[in-house]
């Protein structure tokens, strides 16, 4: 099962918070308040933060620049993810990335099942990739932001994490695009 080697050296990463909402502000962000407090807590940079509106096109054009920037190692996005015509981040983010972690929304489920049952059905939450960054979408709920970052986007950020992690393949993501 998974652990942490204490053997290894810990590895911070520098993580960029989108919150997207029509209607909070900096001051009553309390999802990205939750995940900038897990993140520095644990080690890790804020690379930097934002709040958006619930349009696709001002979601993704944030994640491209956040992609492009070489001070962002990961994203995490709040808010937006739900069933509604105005949850637009999902599409989003897909429209940015170059691979899904198909497993993420899964294993979100399966962790928000544990805590709210089947209401775990109306979440959406993705992750994937592009250009070497990270890209997690989560639900706006401060509970959903606990729960993904507890249980497993502390655990896959971090280096020591075994038997893998995100962090250790860091350096292959965009081998792709380097030439031979």
């Amino acid at each position: 099962m998974s652990r942490i080697d204490e053997s290894k050296e810990f590895i911070p990463v520098r993580i960029a918070i989108l919150t997207v909402s029509d209607t909070r502000g900096l001051e009553d962000d309390r999802s990205g308040d939750t995940l900038v407090q897990r993140l520095t807590d644990a080690g890790h940079v804020l690379a930097d933060r934002a709040i958006v509106k619930d349009e696709r096109a001002l979601i993704a054009d944030r994640l491209r620049g956040w992609i492009a920037d070489p001070e962002v190692d990961v994203v995490i996005s709040t808010g937006g993810t739900g069933l509604t015509g105005r949850d637009v981040t999902v599409e989003a983010h897909r429209d940015v990335y170059e691979k899904e972690i198909d497993a993420f929304g899964t294993v979100f489920t399966m962790v928000s099942f544990r805590k709210i049952g089947t209401s775990a059905v109306q979440s959406r939450a993705t992750g994937g990739v592009a250009g070497g960054t990270y890209l997690f979408a989560l639900p706006g709920s401060t509970g959903a932001c606990k729960d993904a970052w507890d249980e497993i986007l502390g655990l896959q950020l971090d280096y020591r994490h075994r038997p893998c992690n995100f962090v250790e393949i860091f350096p292959r993501l965009d081998e792709h695009q380097r030439r031979k």
